[in-house]
């Protein structure tokens, strides 16, 4: 004689074709479970409507939202960990709120509005990290009054790859404007009362992205001034690693070389097969920028201003020089081109690290 089986729910008998469900263990018909239980969103388990964690945006389960999820403190909207940003005392947030009620730092996904500075086809975006000073939204307010007296130049993010610290970001600017409107020393100036470190950590780093539509008008051409982007920092690798200040152990960890090849046309489809992502020493993999990651962190001045000079003069070479052109300049003749009226931050650079033609000097310690 075949067993009945009852719905624990609705102690029904459950007709044998009919489909059942079970919650933690218990038996309950279909009808039961589509208007008494729901599925996770996340693992597919199914689970009483009362022990949704979720909201009407999302279902989980209790694990789920333990393991991967978190309540926006002034909305109550449920968002994943990885999306969230924290104030001070570790409360969460969403975006929108966040931006609204808190936002002197924000999460790492955080894309203003672009706001381009200065005059010119050729604009720098700089990321900055600072670390050992703290995650504290004041600290962010007071480098933000500093960096944005006339103008909205900065925004700040985390960033999980620092201990006890922040990124400080600018929006796109020109090589002068960064040279004589961006207030760098007064940023700078404020990140070392607050105790902050760049170059005296190993978490660290400069980053400089560069627009894409500086190197020319089509897809073809960007591609083929890349090449030799790629080409001049393999071949003057080197040098390259001296002037970053960076170790070799750091370089492969956070901006690592792509591998030398003898013909800048061979340059850009090798890198795009090596699979090292954004963690290379000229990242290509963003849409509207290439991304020179190569340099320490710095909160000195001259330091940074003669990074950005250098990679204004790397892209000015790749556009104005074809490849026969270029895969002869040695690093000697390179730095002898160097305009000194115009790059002078950068000469004083070269000569601190022993990188110009025989002429040191002596310089102050990074910070």
């Amino acid at each position: 004689m075949e067993r009945k089986i009852i719905c624990t729910s609705c102690d029904r008998e459950i007709d044998s074709d009919e489909r059942t469900y079970t919650i933690h263990g218990d038996i309950i018909c279909e009808d039961c479970a589509d208007g008494k239980t729901v599925v996770c969103d996340r693992c597919g388990e199914r689970i009483c409507d009362s022990e949704n964690e979720g909201d009407e945006n999302i279902t989980l389960c209790t694990s789920c939202y333990d393991n991967y999820y978190t309540t926006c403190e002034i909305c109550n909207a449920v968002i994943n960990t990885d999306d969230a940003s924290y104030d001070d005392g570790d409360r969460s947030y969403c975006d929108e709120c966040y931006n609204k009620h808190c936002g002197s730092i924000h999460n790492y996904s955080y894309k203003p509005e672009l706001v381009f500075y200065g005059n010119g086809d050729r604009f720098f975006g700089v990321e900055l990290e600072i670390d050992n000073g703290g995650k504290l939204s004041a600290n962010a307010e007071r480098i933000l009054n500093a960096g944005n007296v006339s103008a909205e130049h900065i925004y700040i993010k985390s960033d999980g790859s620092l201990d006890d610290g922040m990124e400080i970001v600018t929006h796109p600017m020109t090589l002068n404007y960064h040279i004589n409107y961006m207030p760098w020393r007064e940023i700078m100036q404020e990140a070392i009362r607050l105790g902050y470190h760049s170059h005296r950590t190993n978490t660290c780093g400069l980053h400089i992205h560069v627009g894409k539509k500086s190197l020319g008008d089509t897809c073809e051409l960007q591609e083929e001034r890349i090449s030799r982007i790629l080409y001049f920092v393999e071949h003057h690798w080197e040098e390259l690693l001296k002037f970053s200040r960076r170790t070799e152990s750091q370089m492969n960890k956070w901006a690592a070389r792509y591998g030398y090849k003898n013909d800048p046309s061979e340059m850009i489809e090798h890198a795009k097969k090596t699979g090292n992502g954004r963690h290379s020493c000229v990242n290509i993999s963003n849409y509207d920028t290439i991304e020179f990651r190569m340099f320490r962190g710095t909160l000195k001045l001259n330091s940074l201003i003669a990074a950005i000079q250098l990679v204004d003069i790397i892209c000015e070479m790749a556009v104005t020089f074809n490849d026969v052109e270029i895969k002869p300049i040695g690093w000697t003749e390179f730095v002898e081109s160097i305009d000194i009226k115009k790059y002078p931050e950068l000469i004083i650079y070269l000569k601190e690290r022993r990188l110009y033609v025989n002429e040191p000097m002596e310089s102050e310690e990074d910070v």
